[in-house]
Formats: C-alpha cells, structure tokens, sequence
C-alpha cells in the first residue's frame, strides 16, 4: 500500500497536478504518504488526499474501527468539538476538552499514548476563546517532531511528539506568552485582554504563524480593541521573527484608508481563520477579519486596510507582498473566514482562492495578486444610520457566480402554499429588504417604521470556517455553505462607548416554526476553477422532519431541502466525503459519499451523532481510514474512526 502511494505521488509531481514536492520534504511527510499532517492535508488547505483504498464500490461497507470519548476531558463534559486531528506515522493528534488538552493515539486502535493538560487559572478565565479549538500543528526538524498548539490563555506551546513533554528549547521552557507585544492591549478600560485564538497555528519554513480572534463583536464592549497583528516566531526556538501589523501605523501601506483617528484605537481585524501557503514562494495567505465592531463603524471612517483583506506575506520577514481588500469597511460581519486555497490549476495558472462569507470565491494569481477574472468596483447602497461612513462602491467578482443566494426580496419567500406566503409577507412587512448584497444594517427604530433590513447571507455565511476542498488533478473546488437570513438592526447601547450595536431583540421572522426563506437551506457546490463554471450543486441533506412532518405542508411533495449547516468535507482520489455539520438546526448523524464529478450520492453511513468536526483521512499498516469529531444531542463528544470491515 505505501509502496502504491509513492507511485502515484511521483506520477503526480511529474505531471505537473500538484507543487508541494518542497512541502513534502520539509513536513517529512504528506498525504500522498498516507499521512494527513496538517490541519487541511497540506501547507495548500485543499483537504484532499490521494487514497483510494475507500471508493464507490465499498463505501456503503464503512463501519466504526474505534471510538474515542471525551467526556472526562473538564472542566465539564464537552458537547461540541470542531477540531480535524492530525495522523503521522500510526499516530492521531487530537484536540480535547474545554481547556484544550491535546492527545497523541494510536491510529489503529485508539490507545491513548500520552495527554498534555494546560493549567492557565486566570487566564483561562478571562479567555475568550475556550473549548477544544479546532486541533494542533506537526513540526519535524531532522528526527525531532513537535506538535504546536495555543492554548486558551493565549500561550502557544511546543510539544515533543514522542511524549507530549514541553520543548524545553521553545520560548520559555517550552511556550511563548502571546500577551506580550500587543497593540492596544488595555486601552479599552477592561482588566482582561479580548484576545486568544481556536485555530492552530500556521508551521512552513521553519516559522510558525500565529493569527489571533476576539470575543464576538455584534455589541462590542467598547469601540476601541487590542489589534489582531500577526505575528511569526522560528519553529525550533521560538524567536520571535516578525509582527505584520493587520491594522497599519503611521507611515505604513494602507494608513491613509483611515480617515480620522480611529486607526488610533480601532482593534480586532485579526486572522482567526486558518491560514494557507507557497513554501516555494514563501508566501503565507492571511485571511484577515473585519475590524472593531461587526455592525456599526462610524467609528473607523475609511476603507480600514488590512481588515477584510487577503494578504500575502512572506513568511521569513512578515513583509508583504500584495493584497487585495475584498470588502471596504465591513458593517456585515463578513470576515474572511476560511484559509485561502493554494493551487497549480490543471489550465497552469498558479492561483489562490478565497471563499467568502458573502458566498464569493475571489481568485489571485498568488504571486502577485492580480485576479484571475475582473473584479468590478460597482455602487452599493449607502444606508441612514446616524454617524456611520458608508463605502461608495464594493468589489464583485465576475467570476465564478456565488455559490450561495445574495440580497433578498419578496421572490425569496417561501411558497409552499398560498397561506404561507401570505403569512411570510405579513411577517416580514417591518423589515427592508434589498436585492444588493451590500444592503447596509439600519435603525431598529427607523423614521420609516421598519425595524431592520433582512439580508442574505448571514454574518455565519455562505461559507465559513469550514473552508472548500480542491482536487489538485481536475480543478473542481468544492464548497459547503448555508442559506440563513439574517436581521440587520442596529441600536443604542447604553453599556458601550460605541454608538449603535446589533439590536438583539430583533429577530428574523419565522412562519409557524419554518424559515421564511425558499430552500436549500444548506448546499454542497461544485466549480471548475480552471473555467469558473458551475458543475454542480446538491442539497446538503435529506428535508428535516420539522418540514418533512409539518401539518401545514401534509400531502405536499417538498424536495430534498437540505439543512442550515455547512457540511465538513474530505476529497479522496475517487470520492467527496461529507457530514452534515455544525452550525444550525436539523443536521443528521449521517456520513455521505458523493461522485466528485455529477454530486449523485453513491453511499450513506449512520454515525453516532452528527459530524462537528472536519473528516479527514489516513492509511497506516495498509488500511485506509476516515476519522472525524461527532457532536450534539446531549451527550459528549466523541472521535469516531471508520474503515472498511
């Protein structure tokens, strides 16, 4: 079996499909070893792997190998883990628990061979980003390997692979205080420090890249944060080698984007996704998130670089190396979400792709940043919200076509039946709607009588963290996202120096318990990105018995709905494996094989609760396995490990 996967891995490189042979030697390993050694396969984020041990003929035959219960992990049991393990040479690296352990098994079996338990007091406390995060980062240097985490608190910690004991060469004994050296840090008036991170951190090069995240910022506790920089240390002594500031200072690229005093004290605009790169180019790809205050920034008057940009760094000097903003002044919420792909495209174009909130796949040549297709700066609707700075226009890509609904109006109601729609229009006769994307937040107590404006997609996507998968031969990405409406209303918020906030108490009108908005309610998509076409798209699952059985739709033929939740994905040589996901109502414990080219379903496995995590893949002692988190209905998380009988 090893011997037939280093076939196909020189055949690949010598065909010119896939780039990474640099990759491949400085990890020590890949998937076309049979490992899954990064947190999406590869340094390149295209959650693929070359395996074909699993395919059509035998996919319906998948049964659980082992299981892995988390629930003694505290401070409580844990009911929801979106973590992907990692598998290199026989071993899985997990990511457990409110506190974040992190835990080396076997892969064959399950065996826990050593458990590592930060002890962060305080804080842990104060931190706002708790739970398992989503997993761990490999380093090998020669013989030695170290798993690299962040905790919580905000440490990041390097860990010898072998015993899970701290590298006593690494920062100080073993971690880096990621506290010091922040912009920003206290200035809000607040004790603790509104910053941590649920991602692993970024390993290429010998550098490690960590990116950070704040607390939700709906209603921001104050209009000034500590700023989300970005910061990279040596991966074998942790020396810090650079900061790339993510909101610039005087004198820098994009401090003229600020058009008053805000850029003083505006923060956020962190990378709290997954970061992606070109060892090769010695690019990292930052995805970076929207600034201060999610739906208000009057604040911050001005384009706000870096915010909601796409950033190439290099990865030895944090010098960048080109950008492009995809949203100027983001009161949508729509941070770049996800890690950017990396890709040879089977056409030769060198690209990376970033999937989007706003269910847009912006698409760059990744060495200088120029678009593959034009991307049009075109007017967008400024809106009547007292102090806010409005974009004249926004940037929208010709190609490919939203993978997901944008904008919203009458047409996008539901219409089972006459009396639901006339009900859906009653229910949503206080709101604004608007067929531009771009509709801007308003008063939840406007002049007009309207209460907010309703918007597709929601601040949770289209996309999000859940990112695509590419297959490397055809160029066909594919990408999960969720139909979900969402109430831009903002307020006064007499608890925060910021003016207007996001107005909880409006919410999105439903129609005796139904969604207002036609299905799909959640979608797989298919692109060629060598053309930018569709190929195809299925609903992501079976309609939920809260439609299926609802007495007003009784005797009606409804088609496969779908659920509002974004299927975690993993692409093997012959097949796409998806689960339901997190992330919204109705999702089902059930595992799915598609057909890579037409999306027909070719098999269906029951798990034991719903996938939380990402599935992802491996082969050790010449079996091929497929390893995911599973989450929900009350009961604690597991890692749940199929193979063929």
């Amino acid at each position: 079996m090893t011997r037939r996967k280093r076939l196909i891995s020189s055949i690949l490189v010598g065909v010119g499909v896939f780039s990474a042979s640099a990759a491949w030697s400085q990890m020590g390993t890949s998937v076309y070893e049979g490992d899954w050694p990064t947190h999406h396969g590869n340094f390149e984020a295209q959650r693929y792997s070359p395996l074909d041990q699993i395919n059509a003929d035998n996919a319906a035959d998948l049964e659980i190998a082992w299981r892995f219960n988390t629930e003694k992990f505290g401070p409580s049991p844990e009911f929801n883990n979106p973590s992907t393990p990692l598998e290199v040479d026989g071993v899985l690296y997990i990511t457990a628990g409110a506190t974040r352990n992190v835990v080396a098994l076997d892969a064959t079996n399950g065996q826990m061979l050593w458990m590592w338990r930060p002890q962060e007091g305080e804080r842990y406390s104060d931190a706002p980003r708790k739970g398992a995060g989503r997993g761990v980062s490999f380093y090998r240097d020669g013989d030695e390997t170290r798993i690299l985490t962040i905790t919580p608190g905000f440490y990041l910690v390097s860990l010898d692979a072998e015993t899970g004991i701290p590298d006593p060469n690494f920062g100080n004994g073993g971690a880096i205080d990621m506290f010091e050296g922040l912009r920003n840090a206290y200035d809000d008036g607040y004790d603790d420090i509104d910053i941590g991170s649920s991602m692993p951190p970024f390993v290429m090069n010998d550098v490690v890249v960590v990116g950070p995240a704040h607390r939700v910022g709906m209603r921001p506790r104050s209009k000034t944060n500590v700023v989300g920089d970005v910061r990279g240390y040596s991966a074998r002594t942790g020396e810090h080698l650079w900061t790339f500031h993510t909101i610039p200072e005087r004198g820098e690229v994009g401090f003229e984007s600020w058009l008053d005093e805000g850029v003083n004290f505006t923060g956020n605009a962190g990378v709290w996704a997954q970061m992606s790169g070109d060892p090769e180019l010695g690019h990292v790809y930052l995805p970076v998130e929207s600034a201060t205050g999610d739906r208000f920034g009057g604040d911050r008057p001005g384009d706000n670089l870096f915010a909601n940009a796409l950033v190439a760094v290099d990865i030895e000097t944090g010098e960048r190396a080109w950008h492009y903003q995809l949203i100027h002044h983001d009161i949508w919420d729509w941070d770049n979400p996800s890690a950017p792909v990396v890709a040879d495209l089977p056409n030769g174009r060198k690209v990376v792709m970033q999937v989007t909130k706003q269910s847009w796949v912006y698409t760059f040549d990744r060495e200088t940043g120029e678009p593959i297709w034009p991307i049009e700066e075109r007017p967008v609707p400024a809106g009547d919200v007292p102090g806010e700075w409005y974009s004249p226009t926004q940037p929208f890509p010709t190609r490919p076509a939203p993978f997901d609904r944008q904008g919203f109006t009458e047409d996008d109601l539901i219409d089972f039946t006459p009396e639901l729609r006339a009900e859906a229009l009653e229910a949503i006769s206080e709101f604004r709607l608007s067929e531009n994307v771009y509709a801007p937040p308003s008063l939840a107590e406007a002049p007009d009588g309207t209460i907010g404006t309703l918007s597709l997609p929601s601040a949770t996507g289209g996309a999000n963290w859940e990112g695509a998968a590419l297959d490397p031969e055809t160029g066909l990405i594919y990408i999960p996202s969720r139909t979900a409406l969402s109430a831009l209303s903002v307020a006064n918020d007499a608890n925060s120096d910021v003016a207007f906030s996001q107005a909880f108490g409006v919410r999105v009108p439903r129609v005796q318990g139904l969604d207002i908005v036609k299905p799909p309610y959640g979608r797989i998509t298919a692109i060629d990105m060598n053309s930018g076409d569709h190929v195809w798209q299925v609903a992501n699952a079976d309609t939920p018995d809260n439609i299926a059985n609802h007495p007003a739709l009784e005797g009606l033929d409804i088609p496969r709905t779908g659920v509002p939740t974004r299927a975690g994905l993993v692409l093997t040589k012959t097949l796409l494996f998806a689960g339901e996901g997190g992330g919204g109502p109705g999702a089902s414990p059930i595992f799915r094989a598609y057909d890579k080219q037409t999306g027909e379903i070719v098999a269906e496995i029951d798990l034991p609760n719903v996938q939380s995590g990402q599935p992802m893949t491996y082969e050790h002692d010449g079996d091929q396995y497929i390893a995911m988190f599973v989450s929900g209905s009350g009961s604690a998380t597991e890692l749940v490990v199929l193979a063929l009988p």
